[in-house]
């Protein structure tokens, strides 16, 4: 009886790792965010909050509605309904008084995203001089360079650039090799390897420039992008994602731009939005951003040709 009890201890315990392990940790957090503000509107109110029902949640969106995107009151009811099944309760989240809420205050405020500003060419170039401008240790600059330079190259999401080891990379006569091996859109860990060409002018150049930041730095294991402590010493430590939002806004703000519309998606963006003003197609395009619907990369595409292909373009005045 107490080695069967053990055994059932042990599957209850794996099956709770399991449950931890189905989301992203960055996913599981955003869950306990968004219901961190549900339960305390719900204090506020005297509502219950877990478990609850439909009605509470209707109001709740119609709070937010006042300050918040329709994408983030979709966020925040995935994240309500994500709780309530971890914790072993049912919502039902089609419930007529919610479904047709969120049709009306869709109707009343729109649903046009207002999305972070890509960087383009001409940013990238000014970024790139102001970084080889600084009066900063050479180390430091060609680390900065780097990630800006693989991050607009490969299409980067901030948290898979970070994540990139020197086991990942293969250099090869075409250029450079990256091995992905989990993302936001492959939670199963199927990977995907991104090829980085050799670019003609090298001061741009992504390849050229990782690795001469990987001679310099003698990294030979372990994460490529790492932390420097306060004596500008090199650590074995991962650069966290949100450095590469500093780094970006850094920069940006050194080279003249304004940076307040601007983020770590800004360099993924940036790629997409400057392969479909060249002319490349929405499938090759996908392929390097790891995008597994059209339906963002036709935006891209879409803004990118927005005077290319403008019927006032035909009109002589």
């Amino acid at each position: 009886m107490n080695e069967l009890s053990t055994e059932l201890k042990l599957l209850h315990e794996e099956t709770i790792n399991n449950l931890k392990n189905s989301k992203a940790n960055n996913t599981l957090r955003a869950y306990k965010s968004d219901f961190a503000d549900f339960g305390a509107f719900c204090a506020r109110h005297n509502f219950n909050s877990l478990p609850t029902d439909p009605k509470i949640v209707s109001l709740y969106l119609t709070h937010l509605s006042k300050k918040s995107k329709i994408s983030t009151l979709r966020r925040r009811l995935v994240s309500i309904s994500m709780f309530h099944k971890l914790k072993g309760h049912y919502l039902d989240t089609k419930h007529p008084i919610i479904i047709e809420n969120l049709m009306g205050i869709r109707r009343v405020v729109g649903s046009i995203q207002k999305g972070k500003k890509p960087i383009l060419i001409n940013h990238l170039k000014l970024i790139i001089n102001v970084i080889n401008n600084q009066k900063v240790d050479q180390l430091k600059k060609l680390r900065d360079k780097s990630i800006i330079l693989i991050g607009f190259g490969g299409g980067f999401r901030r948290t898979e650039l970070v994540s990139i080891n020197y086991d990942d990379l293969e250099f090869v006569s075409e250029g450079l090799k990256i091995k992905i091996k989990k993302s936001k859109t492959d939670q199963f860990g199927e990977g995907m390897t991104k090829g980085l060409p050799y670019f003609t002018n090298e001061i741009y150049c992504p390849v050229t420039n990782l690795k001469k930041w990987l001679e310099i730095s003698k990294i030979k294991s372990g994460p490529i992008f790492r932390r420097f402590t306060k004596g500008l010493s090199l650590s074995d430590k991962r650069l966290t994602d949100q450095s590469v939002v500093l780094l970006i806004k850094e920069y940006l703000n050194l080279a003249g731009i304004e940076n307040k519309n601007y983020s770590g998606h800004s360099l993924r963006s940036g790629f997409a939005t400057v392969a479909a003003e060249s002319g490349a197609d929405e499938r090759s395009i996908m392929a390097m951003t790891g995008h597994k619907t059209t339906q963002m990369v036709r935006r891209y595409i879409k803004e990118a040709n927005i005077f290319k292909n403008n019927a006032l373009n035909k009109v002589e005045i």
